[in-house]
């Protein structure tokens, strides 16, 4: 890719984007991305690169970013293109958990982050619901299978309601469309050569509905992932060739570095090649409860075999007749596979291999996350360990949760939940930080103006210190968002209300309204420009949040239509107008409570006690609005 942009012009807008700086940087760069919102033809048609952010720079040049880029037409690359974004299927032998409410938080907010890009999304999730595990937790309920997999498929759909997921299609893998097109995926590998019966002998963990090698495994025979025995099995089953795709996988690795995300990922991935690729099975002689093998309905297709395919039968347009030509032809290949790390080797290398056999276009990228854990162990069913997603929502709602789990946690890695640091988090960001912000704006606002904007946010100076940090900060947003850096993208935004509050610290325009005349006048466009700060952060994290945003849209006078009909594009300044009318000042966010923490005794204060206190205060304030303007403004 570098070679293909050597040579083109790179143009920052006058509103110093301070990311893609000049020719110079595409030559330095040791790589080029073009993030999953362009497809894999978009070099060859971009003539101008707008915007583009530099990740570990340093004296060998470092990666860069295209965020923005524009084609040989005039148009934007990206717009109106398509983006699918898939979960994992979720495996429905129990209830959904903190576990798969995680990445489904995250694929959300990367769509709805496409969305304002103004992309053709399909967002992708549904139920697993084929294999032996799902028959023997049927059983234990006293249910038939489909039975139970109606319950809990309900339940994953009622969480993502909760959760306020705005997925495209939730997938369910008993659907007869999707059996239709896994027979026919099926017969497709089979004519390729690439399947053939056999015996096998081995460890099988029921848990992982795989065999596993013993060296791979803990004391007594126990799964590492969930810390139960394996059964020794022996049947005749069928095998999918997976070594003759051990040159093609190791091409792939080498040929596409971001085809595995984060790196550190693609590393594991590349080593398990690396040690030689083996033929698996794909079939199952002992489990009922699957999709027939099409040329022996005595066998069941192997639950990885079946639920991969989810992936193309969810984008199976209604009223199509169901085969791999109608599914494809919208909205495949995936841009990015979200999954959790332990399925990383179905998704980065059995995934890739099967549809190289069947003859069908590659995901753009596989992201793996990392675990979430508790007590220092993965949250998981089969471990009994779990978080109930719906108790947290229902005590502190969606947009807590959602923001905790991406600010909080850098995506990739492992992260360790705490209800009192989640509780901390939450009051001080979104109660504190911003809410608090926006409330005492506004209070100031109805007293002195009616409530009323007294200017265009337009006429704002350009090198205005607030308009130029949420101007930089929107933007780095943007390639934040790309590579699913919540946590980035969250603290940059918030970054704009530690700013607001020192601003209006700094400009205390209480003080100025009362001096009257010219410095009212200043206080007044001081308000103006906190406010479209505050609009303009409202947009850019209405992906981590999006009740919180349509709140805060509703305060500053917008309608709930207003809100929906937001794109990206409003992250540019100059949004509220002279005479726009706010709503009444209003907690965006009530402060949430700690039940276990202690209680203050009362004491008589110390000399002096309270001054003291509200110095800490705006030190503190200021501390935070210092580095986030040092962080928006670092390359």
């Amino acid at each position: 890719m570098a070679t293909l942009l050597k040579g083109l012009q790179c143009t920052p807008s006058p509103v110093r984007l301070a990311t893609c700086g000049s020719l110079q940087v595409l030559e330095h760069a040791r790589s080029v991305t073009f993030p999953w919102a362009f497809p894999l033809q978009a070099p060859s048609r971009i003539v101008r690169v707008l915007d583009a952010r530099r990740f570990s720079a340093g004296r060998s040049g470092g990666r860069l970013v295209i965020v923005r880029a524009e084609a040989n037409g005039g148009e934007e690359v990206g717009k109106g293109e398509r983006f699918t974004v898939t979960t994992p299927l979720y495996y429905v032998n129990a209830a959904p958990h903190m576990g798969s409410a995680y990445p489904t938080i995250a694929a959300d907010a990367l769509a709805r982050f496409h969305r304002l890009q103004g992309r053709d999304v399909n967002f992708i999730t549904g139920t697993d619901e084929h294999g032996e595990k799902i028959a023997l937790a049927a059983a234990a309920k006293g249910r038939a299978p489909k039975e139970h997999c109606d319950a809990v498929a309900a339940e994953y759909q009622l969480l993502w309601k909760e959760l306020g997921i705005a997925y495209d299609k939730f997938i369910r893998t008993t659907d007869g469309d999707h059996e239709v097109l896994v027979a026919e995926f099926y017969k497709r590998v089979e004519e390729k050569g690439d399947i053939y019966q056999a015996k096998y002998e081995g460890l099988y963990c029921i848990n992982c509905e795989e065999y596993k090698d013993e060296d791979e495994l803990l004391e007594d025979l126990c799964c590492p992932i969930h810390r139960k025995p394996c059964e020794a099995r022996k049947e005749d089953n069928y095998f999918f060739a997976l070594s003759k795709y051990q040159q093609p996988l190791e091409d792939l690795l080498s040929s596409n570095p971001d085809f595995v995300r984060p790196s550190f990922r693609m590393n594991e991935v590349k080593g398990w090649v690396k040690e030689g690729l083996r033929d698996f099975s794909i079939s199952r002689a002992a489990v009922e409860w699957g999709i027939p093998v099409p040329t022996d309905p005595k066998q069941t297709i192997y639950v990885w075999f079946d639920a991969l395919l989810g992936y193309i039968s969810a984008l199976l347009a209604e009223g199509k007749e169901p085969n791999l030509a109608n599914a494809t032809a919208r909205g495949w290949p995936a841009s990015v596979h979200i999954i959790g790390k332990d399925i990383l080797r179905f998704h980065a290398v059995y995934w890739p291999a099967m549809l190289m056999s069947a003859g069908l276009p590659l995901p753009e990228a596989v992201f793996g996350h990392g675990f979430l854990t508790k007590d220092g162990l993965k949250m998981g069913k089969s471990l009994g360990n779990t978080i109930e997603p719906r108790d947290l929502v229902s005590r502190f709602g969606p947009d807590a949760v959602r923001y905790y789990f991406l600010k909080e946690t850098e995506f990739g890695k492992d992260g360790d939940f705490s209800e009192g640091r989640f509780i901390d988090i939450i009051n001080a960001h979104l109660a504190n930080t911003i809410g608090n912000l926006l409330n005492r704006t506004l209070g100031l606002l109805k007293k002195n103006c009616d409530a009323t904007i007294p200017s265009d946010s337009i006429s704002i100076p350009e090198d205005n210190s607030m308009r130029v940090l949420a101007t930089e900060s929107v933007n780095k947003a943007v390639a934040h968002y790309s590579e699913l850096d919540f946590s980035s993208a969250c603290e940059l935004i918030l970054g704009i209300a530690h700013a607001g509050n020192l601003y209006m610290n700094d400009k205390a325009p209480w003080s100025l309204f009362k001096q009257g005349g010219s410095a009212a006048e200043d206080a007044a466009q001081d308000l103006t420009v906190i406010l479209e700060a505050v609009r303009i952060m409202a947009v850019a994290l209405s992906p981590v949040v999006p009740e919180l945003c349509s709140r805060i849209y509703s305060q500053l006078g917008y309608t709930e239509a207003d809100f929906k009909s937001i794109s990206w594009e409003d992250t540019r300044w100059g949004g509220l107008k002279r005479g726009q009318v706010m709503a009444d000042a209003q907690p965006i966010f009530q402060r949430l409570e700690d039940p276990n923490a202690p209680e203050v005794q009362n004491s008589p204060a110390k000399s002096g006690g309270k001054k003291n206190e509200g110095k800490k205060k705006k030190s503190s304030v200021k501390q935070k609005a210092d580095s986030a303007i040092a962080n928006a403004s670092a390359s």
